[in-house]
Order: C-alpha cells, then sequence, then structure tokens
C-alpha cells in the first residue's frame, strides 16, 4: 500500500471513530506496524535490560488512548502525537516505578556501612531526570516542551510538528533549538538559565 493511502485511510477513519461511525478497535490492526516502531524508537533510548517490551508498550498505549472515540481527531499525525506522550508517560512512570523499588520499597533497611559497599552505576541523563526537566520547561514555555515531545519522543518531522501545533516549520526550529538548549543546560548544570531566544 502506498505510504500517502495509508495516511488517508488512518485519517478517515480516526474522523470516522470521531464521529461514532466506526469503532476504534477497528483502527488497532491499521496503525498497530507504526505504534509498535514508536514504542521501539522509544526503547532504543532505554537500558537494554529494560523489562519493557515494544509489544507490551503499544497495548498499553492503545488501553490508554481508548478513550478514542471521545477524542476528536483531526487526523493520523495528531494520533501519533497522542500515542507518543501515551509511550512517554508510561516509560516515566515505569521508570518511577523501578526507581521506588531500588530505593527500598518494602525491602529491609540496609545499615549505612552495607549500603556504601553496593556499586552505584553512573548513567547519562534517565528518563525521569529528563521528564522532571520537560516538566519545568513546560511551565514557563510549554510550546517548546510540546515540540521536544513530538520530535525526541514521538519521532515526527519538522512539517508535521508545524501542522499539529499550527505554526511555521521555522518556528518549530526555533522552538526545537531553544528547547535543546535549555534541557542541556538544565541537564547539566541543574538551572535553566536566561530566556534566549
Amino acid at each position: 500500500m502506498d505510504p500517502s493511502e495509508d495516511t488517508t485511510e488512518v485519517t478517515q477513519l480516526l474522523r470516522k471513530v470521531s464521529r461514532g461511525e466506526a469503532s476504534s478497535a477497528a483502527l488497532f490492526p491499521i496503525v498497530y506496524d507504526e505504534l509498535r516502531a514508536l514504542a521501539a524508537r522509544h526503547l532504543s533510548r532505554e537500558r537494554p535490560e529494560h523489562t519493557l517490551q515494544a509489544t507490551a508498550l503499544v497495548h498499553e498505549a492503545y488501553l490508554r488512548l481508548v478513550d478514542l472515540d471521545r477524542m476528536d481527531w483531526r487526523d493520523r499525525v495528531h494520533f501519533f502525537a497522542a500515542a507518543s506522550g501515551s509511550i512517554r508517560r508510561i516509560l516515566v512512570d515505569h521508570a518511577r516505578a523501578k526507581g521506588r523499588q531500588k530505593r527500598g520499597g518494602n525491602e529491609p533497611k540496609l545499615p549505612l556501612k552495607e549500603a556504601l559497599a553496593i556499586p552505584i552505576h553512573e548513567p547519562g541523563p534517565e528518563l525521569v531526570e529528563l521528564d522532571d526537566a520537560m516538566c519545568r520547561l513546560a511551565e514557563d514555555h510549554p510550546e517548546k516542551a510540546r515540540v521536544v515531545e513530538l520530535r525526541y519522543f514521538g519521532g515526527l518531522t519538522v512539517a508535521e510538528i508545524a501542522e499539529v501545533l499550527g505554526v511555521k516549520e521555522r518556528t518549530v526550529d526555533r522552538y526545537w533549538f531553544f528547547a535543546r538548549n535549555w534541557l542541556f543546560r538544565e541537564l547539566t548544570e541543574g538551572t535553566a538559565g536566561p530566556d534566549v531566544r
């Protein structure tokens, strides 16, 4: 099938679901492969020993989007932007839960001497840290945070992001440049610095 035909088919079906003329269950087989690729892209940025698999991530994201019937879907890009946000939230929730388990959860506390003997690995910025920084960015610059979510987490192109946000492509480029620098400073220095455009 021609990709443009698939895009049109998804958009038409989303609109039918929004109007109540079709079931959201009919959409899943059509978008599954693309959702799985999106989930795989998200997981490729995670540690190799990550316990979530792409298939489980797709199913969980789709379940979170099950209120499809109540959404007013504009098109395929709008749908995949929402799916990307859902996948990001699942990964962050999973990472936070893992962090709680690593910090002890319901396990008995270790004596300080034993705790200090446990090796600590120093990975780069974790997903939870990135998500926390994204939330701080969104407080002052929501449209810039949305560009990061759509581009980094969603894999959308500049043109697709411009369509979703209703702005020009050069505006998306400007937001992307600002947000990347802001997040870099936030994650490496702990402060966002001045609002430089």
